[in-house]
């Protein structure tokens, strides 16, 4: 068996930034990637897709991300950066590896990989994000719909949905990305709980993140925050921009429940459809550590500051501000990734 003073599990942006901090220290580290090719879950969302802040406000620690072609980076530019930086770090990401169990073992933990290996580890730093967990909820009739239902973790394009009948559901930037990319392609429409926020023009994750670090410290401080603003507001990009000057960009509230052949609104309205795009959201990937420890009915674990309750070695990161201030975006999780790797420099078994 292995011994190894810590391993990191995942391959996107946390573990990257874990990696960063801990290289640095002389403890052995490996990082157990179940992906095929670097890039975490961006190797999975649609060609179309676009991160909400520019450049420099979507990088990770030590390096920047390079300028790109335009204001918001697409998916692409994202996985050449990932790319690049794991490259430049030359980080020991061990793939495809995908990390079956974790177990308590005394003062360290044992891990079981899905090629019937087990790996003894000091620390281990738990980072496989939420893509591989989406939230699929469910209304009355769903069984009994005979079109296709997938959840925006499955959505690859617009290709697939030519000239058929689409409805979107959410209320988030994804939900309109995935709306704004079909509009041109099939007869799509839009349905949100709540009726969507869109932010000002010249609002995006850059101002959102700046304003939600100001609430964030005055909270530690004592003093009186300023209002919240939801990071899960809608940013213009370019194509959701595009779509509300051309008048198309409006949401339908939720209809009531699923028919065999499309959905049903309050007061008997109907609809066909060919398909359904839930873009609602995703839990904590975290059944790997179902040995160790029990989530919560949103799929969350008791922390003890950076650590987990269940065992002092265990560090979730990057599953959102449950695990730190911001930590589920690329330029927030830097901050926690670097006190994950104080807590495990100054405590590893």
């Amino acid at each position: 068996m292995d011994a190894l003073d810590v391993v990191v599990i995942g391959g996107g942006q946390a573990a990257l930034a874990a990696g960063y901090y801990l290289r640095r220290s002389t403890k052995t580290l490996r990082i157990l990637d179940a992906e095929a090719g670097p890039g975490g879950a961006w190797r999975h969302t649609w060609p179309s897709l676009r991160l909400f802040s520019p450049a420099r406000w979507s990088s990770l620690p030590g390096w920047l991300m390079p300028p790109t072609q335009d204001r918001y980076p697409t998916r692409d530019e994202a996985l050449a950066y990932l790319a690049d930086y794991e490259r430049r770090l030359s980080l020991p990401v061990e793939r495809p590896v995908r990390v079956t169990q974790v177990w308590a073992d005394g003062a360290r933990l044992r891990l079981v990989t899905s090629d019937g290996r087990e790996l003894s580890a000091g620390a281990v730093v738990s980072a496989t994000g939420t893509w591989t967990s989406p939230q699929l909820p469910q209304f009355p009739g769903q069984a009994s719909f005979s079109g296709q239902i997938l959840h925006s973790a499955q959505y690859a394009g617009p290709a697939a949905f030519a000239g058929r009948r689409v409805l979107v559901i959410g209320a988030g930037n994804s939900g309109a990305q995935i709306f704004a990319d079909l509009v041109d392609h099939a007869d799509a429409t839009w349905v949100t709980h709540a009726p969507p926020v869109f932010l000002p023009d010249d609002v995006d994750g850059q101002v959102l993140f700046e304003q939600a670090t100001e609430r964030y410290k005055a909270i530690k401080e004592g003093r009186t925050p300023p209002p919240p603003r939801s990071l899960g507001d809608i940013v213009m990009v370019e194509s959701v921009r595009a779509l509300r000057d051309r008048g198309l960009l409006a949401a339908e509230p939720i209809f009531a429940r699923f028919t065999p052949t499309g959905v049903e609104w309050p007061g008997g309205r109907r609809r066909d459809i060919d398909a359904v795009v839930f873009a609602t959201g995703f839990r904590p990937a975290l059944t790997h550590l179902a040995p160790l420890v029990t989530v919560d009915e949103r799929g969350r674990l008791p922390m003890n500051g950076v650590r987990a309750a269940a065992h002092p070695q265990l560090f979730p990161l990057g599953y959102g501000d449950w695990t730190g201030f911001a930590s589920a975006t690329l330029v927030g999780v830097g901050r926690s990734a670097k006190a994950v790797a104080d807590a495990i420099t100054g405590s590893t078994a």
